[in-house]
């Protein structure tokens, strides 16, 4: 018997139960889709966490103060203190200090209510400076930005996200229109881009739904204290992709002088550059996606498994059929060939469908469930390998009964 007969009759058999030959199939189908679009799930979150990071700015590095400990001992996490000032900020803008930094930016924020006429919404107020704009990659759509003027006179000027400015004013025009801030009017003088996507380690909203104010302002008039001059973070800017380290190194240095900090180790403040926060992210999206991954691989296992049972099956209810076959002369290596290919095909075919319905999964999931997914190649080709290695492997043990029977007794059975 030859290769192409061999498949044939393969085909025959299964065929001949189309029934549970489906059921089998659907086993190892499901497992394979699962793969593929748990993989695209988690290949697509990894893409979207890095490119919210990525708009975040180019280049950046954030610096946050260190932790705080209450008068009865209670330590807070890092960034609760005040550690951090506008001082500190003038500082690392030298270019004399800093000649690898581009800019800085001190931010201070809290929550607020704003309110335009009827309307109220509630969002993140940021105090800061002009340079804000630049070290955060954004721009204005409409009106102009906070100037330096702005900062030195304590302006009431206010630049809404598109978010923000929506929810105030609809589709008005938001420029030039007046808004509360803790009670105190404020003129929009900008509307800035939409971005999407949540923002920095150092916010909970989105980097559409936030004011802008001058840092003076948000200081003396919104947020008060005893501390006004503290900031919550300083975003600074590198030159440039290769300067990021130079960067980092000198405002590492220039804060530990500021602060009269001689060992490293004591540092009152903590410095993350995009990198960090994409690496730690990234590696947070791989191990949810090999989790996510290892459980849809165990209905691969029980896919195969179906696959053994039902050729075990397939061998009991042959067994006069193996037996006359050995009779006429057919080979241990020709009655484990035709149970193996009967058993390959059943994993090829679950793995082709599986495939497919990965592929459809990924093109139509994204918009039902509000996440990005992704097709990835190698997995899609990886999860038809594993389905015929499945069928071949699960098939391996039947096969090589049906090969040992002796034909006397096949002959014999009832």
């Amino acid at each position: 018997m030859n290769s192409l007969e061999t498949f044939r009759t393969g085909l025959e058999a299964i065929r001949a139960h189309r029934m549970r030959s489906a059921l089998t199939v659907l086993g190892i189908l499901i497992g394979i889709a699962a793969v593929i679009m748990t993989v695209g799930l988690g290949e697509g979150a990894q893409a979207k966490v890095s490119s919210e990071i990525s708009s975040l700015g180019t280049n950046l590095l954030t610096v946050s103060p260190g932790s705080s400990t209450s008068s009865s001992g209670i330590r807070g996490g890092f960034g609760s203190a005040t550690t951090l000032t506008l001082q500190d900020a003038d500082a690392l803008a030298s270019k004399t200090v800093a000649p690898a930094i581009a800019a800085v930016a001190p931010t201070t924020q809290d929550e607020e209510v704003l309110t335009a006429g009827t309307a109220n919404w509630t969002t993140s107020v940021v105090g800061t400076e002009a340079d804000w704009l630049g070290v955060r990659a954004r721009t204005v759509v409409e009106g102009r930005f906070l100037d330096e003027e702005d900062v030195a006179d304590h302006t009431d000027v206010v630049v809404l996200a598109p978010t923000t400015a929506s929810e105030l004013f609809g589709f008005e025009d938001a420029v030039g229109q007046t808004v509360n801030i803790a009670g105190i009017p404020f003129t929009v003088i900008g509307e800035l881009n939409s971005v999407g996507g949540s923002g920095s380690s150092s916010t909970t909203s989105s980097q559409d739904d936030e004011a802008i104010v001058p840092i003076t302002t948000a200081a003396d008039q919104i947020f008060g204290g005893t501390t006004r001059d503290s900031v919550q973070s300083i975003l600074i800017e590198a030159t440039s992709s290769t300067t990021l380290t130079a960067a980092y190194q000198e405002t590492d240095d220039e804060l530990l002088m500021l602060h009269h900090i001689t060992t490293p180790t004591d540092a009152d403040f903590t410095i993350a550059t995009q990198q960090q926060l994409l690496s730690t992210a990234t590696s947070v999206d791989k191990t949810l996606t090999v989790l996510l991954a290892g459980i849809a691989a165990i209905s691969l296992l029980v896919g195969g498994i179906g696959v053994m049972n039902i050729m075990l099956v397939s061998v009991t209810e042959r067994v006069r059929e193996i037996g006359l076959r050995k009779a006429l002369g057919a080979t241990p290596k020709l009655i484990r060939r035709q149970f193996l290919v009967e058993s390959s095909i059943l994993g090829l075919s679950g793995g082709l469908l599986g495939a497919v319905l990965g592929i459809v999964g990924t093109q139509v999931l994204p918009s039902l469930v509000n996440q990005p997914m992704s097709l990835s190649v190698w997995a899609t080709i990886g999860a038809i390998v594993i389905a015929m290695a499945i069928g071949l492997g699960f098939g391996v043990y039947p096969a090589t009964r049906a090969a040992r029977l002796a034909p006397i007794d096949a002959l014999r059975n009832e």
